[in-house]
């Protein structure tokens, strides 16, 4: 059990918030992420402040509870900006957030910093106020790099080349890197040459309470009042190329083959100019398709109905080019939905195929067809998928242990920052071959 810690977290881009608006741009998963963690520490005896940037309307501080509370710095002006346009803001949010810091006499015990733009800005906090620093980085450049290359603008729009350095610079500098899958933290430790011995894995956190299945009985009547049917395929997220949508369309005439009745219900989010000229293409190529008719576009889904959506799908998609782990997946199988996740990504080294979900390549429409299709054709596979997949994700991603987890590497990391670095001893010189003395 760790000692009661005060902990400075940083997640510096979307609408962060102790009610966060979900579906916002940059406002999804990490979001999520960031505030569990945080409020599962806090019921744990620790205190969080969560240090993000403040733009718009938003007050200094949200008071989630008793030590806990969302803290906004201003930088970079009051408009919103994209997480890939905040890296030339980074250097005033560090200025800012220390000045504060001093100003108010705070005093922190371990900076915990997530995405690659809040643990540039935490780097040189930590190293102002001498204190240890443990980065989580929930995606990485190289996978994104790898995987979306190929789109148009992407290194101008993603800045991939400026971004694998600085994250090189962030992982090398912290204490500890917390990955949040195998696959990821191999890439961590061989793509950006960090030791071994200073990743760690803790897969992200999953609220147990809320993401749970329910009898047939509810399930026929969520699908009756949310107009689902059971061979609906359904998948959520942002209108980001990465997620896959359009591989997921390319997928739909191989399912109907096997599953006439197969629909695709897709709940995208778009707020920017730029998802929605995404959401265009991708209606363009439905109809390209010749399955206009079998898709139906939902838009945002409100927090609040996302475990029933999920618990009315027939089957729940991941189809991600690329993705860092896939929490809609876990939330879906919590849920009961037999999903079937992309390979692009590390969750599926975590579950039993065949047990606890399905995997395939989303690249592949006949082979990801096929996988779809399963559950829907076979009603023992479907129930396994179902009872077991709810089981593992319950089992495995409580949020409690989770957080339990990372206050302990938290708390270790203190203590090697304490007992200080190793004393090597240089090996005796050799001169022509002899031992120096």
């Amino acid at each position: 059990m760790a000692d009661r810690l005060s902990i400075l977290m940083m997640s510096t881009h979307g609408y962060v918030s102790a009610d966060p608006q979900l579906g916002m741009p940059d406002t999804g998963g990490q979001v999520v992420f960031v505030l569990e963690l945080a409020r599962h520490l806090n019921e744990q005896g620790h205190r969080v402040d969560i240090v993000t940037r403040r733009f718009e309307d938003q007050p200094e501080y949200d008071e989630i509870a008793d030590g806990l509370r969302v803290w906004r710095i201003p930088f970079g002006g009051n408009e919103f900006i994209r997480k890939e346009r905040m890296h030339e803001h980074l250097p005033e949010l560090s200025q800012n957030l220390l000045a504060a810091i001093r100003d108010r006499g705070l005093r922190y015990d371990v900076v915990s910093s997530h995405y690659w733009d809040a643990g540039w800005a935490a780097r040189t906090v930590c190293q102002e106020m001498d204190i240890p620093h443990v980065h989580t980085p929930h995606s990485l450049g190289v996978w994104k790099r790898d995987e979306m290359g190929d789109e148009p603008d992407a290194e101008a729009t993603y800045r991939f080349e400026e971004r694998i350095q600085k994250e090189f610079l962030v992982y090398r500098s912290a204490d500890r890197v917390i990955a949040t899958t195998p696959q990821q933290a191999e890439s961590i430790v061989d793509r950006y040459e960090i030791p071994r011995r200073n990743v760690v894995m803790i897969p992200p956190g999953l609220d147990v309470r809320r993401y749970l299945p329910v009898s047939g009985s509810r399930v026929r009547t969520l699908r009756t009042r949310l107009g689902f049917r059971r061979h609906d395929v359904y998948t959520v997220g942002r209108a980001a190329h990465n997620k896959g949508y359009d591989l997921l369309l390319r997928a739909m005439p191989q399912l109907k083959q096997a599953v006439p009745d197969a629909r695709l219900v897709l709940a995208v989010g778009a707020d920017a100019p730029a998802d929605h000229r995404r959401v265009r293409r991708w209606r363009a190529l439905a109809s390209d398709l010749g399955i206009s008719a079998d898709v139906e576009w939902r838009g945002h889904v409100p927090d609040e109905q996302m475990a029933d959506h999920y618990r009315a799908a027939g089957v729940f998609a991941l189809p991600s080019r690329y993705e860092p782990f896939g929490m809609t997946a876990i939330e879906a199988m919590a849920s009961g939905a037999p999903s079937v996740i992309t390979v692009h990504g590390g969750l599926e080294e975590m579950f039993d195929f065949g047990s606890q979900a399905l995997f395939a390549d989303p690249a592949r429409p006949t082979e990801f067809a096929t996988m779809l299709s399963l559950p829907m054709r076979y009603p023992r596979l479907r129930e396994r998928l179902t009872v077991e997949g709810a089981q593992w994700a319950g089992r495995t991603f409580g949020w409690s242990r989770i957080a339990q987890r990372t206050a302990d590497v938290l708390s270790e990391t203190m203590v090697d920052r304490e007992n200080g670095p190793a004393t090597w001893e240089l090996p005796a010189a050799r001169v022509d071959g002899q031992e120096g003395g």
